[in-house]
């Protein structure tokens, strides 16, 4: 894998305007890239980067600034963090589903399409195997995020044009601060619920937020980089683990414990989402990233969590 280059030119962020695309955007810029998120929100004041409007079902006039961009990042899909009635379960497949093939439309309609699409996909799609340890060659599991899983990257394959290179990154839990599920977490510990959450046996796959970002911009310019990857650090973690440092993160001593029971009434009545997020996890690990030697900045949780949580003025700044 190349680690000298770097992503250049127009980059446009499908589904761009939430917590990782943001992110991402921020990352771009800063690299000296021209972005374009596209968005149902539209434009956003004081952005270092340009807002483009659609609904991700159809096309628009949106579609105009695929016309000679560098790259294509799809990230665009209804949030799991939800109560899984049958309505947000319908909305979470179809909005991953309809904004791929629209995306597909639309590289067909422009004169110079990107040569490269990124596309976000879940490394829920393995399930949530107890104690197996799962990579890009696991077989999918069963349920409605693996179901999910692989409707998205077929509506991809299926979408993207022969010639345009496709990497899809299987992406665990994005770890950063006032972002994603994170930001719960960090409230509930530091109100003394950090503590394990079920059993506490369930796998924690998760990825900090600037290496998220480091191996998308890879995706985009490392054109080596194809087919489909597990985003994840190496360093896979049971939830008792994942909490027990959360707490060391925050300097919290006091952890109490929640059963399953409790989860399950607490997350559908107070915090409006599925228990079986906390209840249920996976170990996954990267074999092709480790064999094509991608270089981890945050490898173990510990060291993450500490610098989440660390004021941006006294973290030490990190190289490239």
């Amino acid at each position: 894998m190349n680690h000298d280059t770097k992503p250049s030119g127009k980059v446009v962020i499908a589904g761009g305007s939430g917590f990782l695309g943001s992110r991402l955007a921020q990352y771009l810029v800063e690299m000296g890239c021209e972005v374009v998120v596209l968005s149902r929100q539209g434009a956003k004041p004081n952005a270092s980067w340009e807002h483009a409007k659609w609904d991700g079902r159809t096309l628009g006039p949106w579609t105009k600034h695929l016309d000679g961009a560098g790259a294509l990042v799809n990230l665009a899909g209804r949030t799991v963090d939800c109560i899984k009635t049958p309505d947000h379960c319908d909305e979470i497949l179809r909005s991953r589903v309809e904004s791929t093939r629209v995306l597909g439309l639309a590289v067909r309609r422009v004169a110079k399409p990107p040569p490269v699409w990124v596309q976000m996909a879940t490394a829920h799609i393995v399930g949530d195997p107890p104690t197996a340890v799962c990579d890009e060659d696991s077989p999918p599991g069963y349920g409605l995020a693996p179901f999910v899983g692989k409707a998205w990257e077929q509506a991809c394959r299926e979408a993207i044009l022969p010639d345009m290179r496709l990497v899809i990154l299987r992406t665990s839990f994005v770890l950063g601060r006032n972002g994603g599920a994170m930001k719960r977490l960090e409230k509930m510990a530091r109100w003394g619920l950090g503590g394990t959450i079920g059993t506490g046996k369930q796998g924690m796959s998760w990825i900090h937020e600037l290496d998220m970002n480091r191996l998308l911009a890879r995706a985009i310019s490392d054109a080596s980089m194809q087919g489909v990857y597990v985003a994840t650090a190496p360093t896979p973690v049971s939830n008792q683990e994942f909490m027990r440092e959360l707490r060391s993160a925050l300097h919290q001593p006091i952890g109490l414990p929640a059963t399953e029971w409790m989860v399950r009434i607490g997350a559908r009545v107070f915090l409006r989402t599925d228990p079986e997020l906390a209840l249920y996890g996976r170990y996954c690990v990267s074999r092709r990233l480790n064999e094509e030697g991608f270089s981890f900045q945050f490898p173990e949780l510990g060291s993450a969590l500490c610098d989440i949580f660390t004021p941006t003025t006294q973290r030490p700044q990190k190289k490239e």
